[in-house]
């Protein structure tokens, strides 16, 4: 563990007399106890001493405690350093935490033993996923009891998951939007319908300030507070969204005084835009405003199938038919802390009962900011509840409301280690949008434009013989994503579509026919751009019709195979590998030169070799069975008559010196 250094204050006399700022943690801790993380952290820097160019606490600190108030001093930075490592964790400045984690971890007091599970998560945030899984670790064996300590291995499988996720990307394309539309504060919830983009910030609405006065033990202390604090509101660009000047405006409703809202959603038309809504304390709840003309109306809750004053209703999303409106919630019923909701839209615009997504998507901890496509079927949501980068990630369901698919990871760089949230799709399939995420940010979410990309796998399967496109073949891609099946059509063609460079391996198989797999290694698609084109062919067989191998030669007189005979057999290996369920029978066959015993055993002992050889390979010995024909089975004649008098044909003897293989059973 990297030690921190700390500094001496004043010599070992004037302990008692330290100049650590008591008013400044008063402050420090007003703001913390009161969620203001941001001004917390910076009172805290203050007392501690803590400046722009400097990353160490200042401590009086040199001798061992002599006194109570040696050990007030003493807890008082120690509870500083700790509160200032949690301010900086809860307003997402993850750099800042790190570091100060760093020197909570060292502290002997068991109220500082979570800084150690806090020290990994910041880690893992800032991308160090093996120092990362070492700290958890350490946490674990440190405190197994811990209720923290579940957490902690979900947190150590999340790293090892991004560590591998990281290492093949996803063809997808990440632009952070233009400073504009990034303003200050938070930036998140897009969504765009008639050429104009919506999205949620808390920018500031002007600039101004006033002095509070902070009452602490030791008086009152005169701090500066902002006259108009960061305020979600609900914005709207138009035009080139890629435009550094574009015009930002906020929408054109009329909010009560002190609410503040966010993550609107429109109806298909656009008369009817729904958002979370809240005041001070109060619970989120979700509102709605309809448009007539230009005008839109004084805004009001749903309804209480949706909202109540007990939990909170956020996030809202209206599917593209009009027909559901989905949101996420933590009212009884669920199956964690928030889970995602869904709920009819009538006729007449009024919402029905709330129904449960259910545990195929919700888990015990936050599901978050749904977005459902209607023509693919794909559920799009956040979650912190499943293994992945860390923090909220995307993941992908497929259904229709009632029945799910398995959750996907979205993986690297749709997700990043910090908290991705809030997807909207521009087009009609999904492929392109846009994000809210932390990723590129000390403490807010922001802005980003996502294109999805692929790579096609394509060609033309045939058979090996007649050179014929191959139709009614089925054809397996399978990668870290788990498999694709298509079965090919009259033109032969196969055709699948991959969003990373993963390896990929490929199965052809048909009845009647010898399947094949190909393999994709990353450094080959690495090397493709979009399209990579490939034509096979597989070759027919009979049931229980042999084949022969050619050229498979044994030593004279003996049962030995040559080296060349054993290339030949190997032939036979990639076909028993790809048809693991096919068993064979390798067959010997003589001519008629000795007698029909010694020929009978001799094409025994030379099948047995070519089963030993095979089995050498890996091949299993119940999946082969050898067989001697002697000389009983002749293919062309080993002798002919010329003037009526026999001759001796070496040419028909040399094609009954054969091995064949012939399938048993597929």
């Amino acid at each position: 563990m990297k030690k921190i250094l700390l500094f001496l204050l004043v010599a070992f006399g004037g302990f008692a007399n330290a100049q650590y700022v008591v008013n400044y943690k008063k402050v420090a801790d007003t703001y913390f106890e009161n969620k203001d993380y941001y001004a917390a952290s910076t009172f805290y820097k203050k007392a501690l001493k803590i400046t722009g160019d400097s990353t160490q606490a200042i401590l009086p600190y040199g001798m061992e405690r002599k006194s109570a108030t040696d050990d007030k001093v003493i807890d008082d930075y120690e509870g500083s350093i700790y509160n200032l490592a949690e301010s900086s964790r809860l307003y997402r400045e993850f750099n800042e935490a790190e570091k100060y984690y760093g020197i909570a971890i060292t502290f002997t007091n068991t109220r500082f033993r979570k800084a150690l599970f806090y020290y990994g998560e910041s880690l893992r945030a800032n991308k160090k996923f093996n120092l990362a899984i070492d700290a958890f670790q350490q946490f674990i064996q440190r405190n197994p009891g811990d209720a923290l300590a579940k957490d902690a291995q979900k947190e150590i499988e999340s790293c090892k998951f991004a560590i591998e996720e990281m290492r093949f990307p996803r063809m997808v394309q990440v632009k952070k939007m233009p400073a504009n539309v990034n303003g200050l504060g938070s930036n998140y919830a897009p969504v765009k319908i008639n050429n104009e983009l919506y999205f949620t910030s808390s920018r500031p609405i002007a600039v101004g300030s006033k002095k509070d006065m902070v009452k602490t033990d030791a008086g009152e202390v005169q701090v500066s507070t902002k006259t108009n604090p960061f305020i979600n509101n609900i914005y709207a660009a138009k035009g080139e969204l890629t435009s550094a000047d574009i015009a930002v405006r906020k929408i054109d409703i009329i909010f009560p005084k002190s609410m503040e809202v966010a993550a609107a959603t429109f109806t298909p038309d656009g008369n009817t835009v729904y958002f979370t809504a809240w005041k001070n304390k109060e619970k989120y709840a979700i509102y709605s405003s309809k448009k007539t003309g230009d005008k839109w109306s004084d805004p009001q809750p749903v309804g209480l199938q949706v909202n109540s004053k007990d939990f909170n209703s956020t996030q809202p999303f209206v599917t593209s038919d009009g027909k559901f409106l989905l949101f996420s919630s933590d009212r009884s019923g669920g199956y964690g802390k928030y889970d995602l909701w869904y709920c009819a839209v009538r006729e007449d615009g009024s919402l029905g009962q709330a129904v449960n997504f259910g545990p195929a998507i919700n888990t015990e901890d936050d599901e978050r900011a749904p977005y459902y496509n209607t023509l693919t079927k794909k559920l799009l949501f956040s979650t912190d509840g499943r293994i992945g980068f860390g923090g909220l990630d995307f993941f992908e369901s497929e259904g229709d409301l009632v029945n799910w698919s398995s959750p996907k990871n979205l993986g690297y760089p749709f997700n990043s280690s910090k908290d991705d949230l809030y997807f909207t799709a521009t087009d009609d399939k999904g492929t392109k949008g846009y994000i809210s995420s932390d990723r590129e940010s000390s403490c807010c979410l922001e802005l980003f434009e996502v294109k999805k990309e692929y790579l096609s796998i394509a060609g033309l399967l045939t058979d090996c013989k007649t050179k014929l496109p191959l139709a009614g073949a089925d054809v397996t891609l399978t990668n870290a994503e788990g498999p694709q099946k298509m079965t090919t059509g009259t033109d032969g063609i196969y055709r699948f579509k991959v969003d990373s460079k993963r390896p990929i391996k490929l199965l052809f198989a048909k009845d009647n026919y010898f399947a094949i797999t190909k393999n994709y290694p990353y450094e080959e698609l690495a090397k493709a751009d979009t399209l990579i084109y490939k034509d096979y062919c597989l070759s027919p067989f009979k049931l229980g019709i042999p084949i022969a191998l050619e050229n498979v030669y044994y030593e004279f007189n003996s049962a030995e195979l040559t080296e060349p005979s054993k290339k030949v057999l190997d032939f036979l290996i990639p076909i028993m590998e790809d048809n693991p369920e096919m068993e064979i029978e390798l067959g010997s066959h003589t001519d008629n030169i000795g007698t029909d015993e010694y020929n009978l055993d001799l094409s025994n002992r030379r099948a047995k070799s070519c089963t030993d050889y095979l089995e050498s390979k890996g091949i299993a010995a119940a999946r082969l069975t050898s067989k001697g024909y002697g000389e009983s089975m002749p293919i062309a004649p080993n002798e002919i008559i010329v003037k009526r008098k026999k001759k001796d044909n070496p040419e028909g003897r040399a094609k009954n010196r054969r091995t064949e293989f012939k399938v048993t059973k597929k």
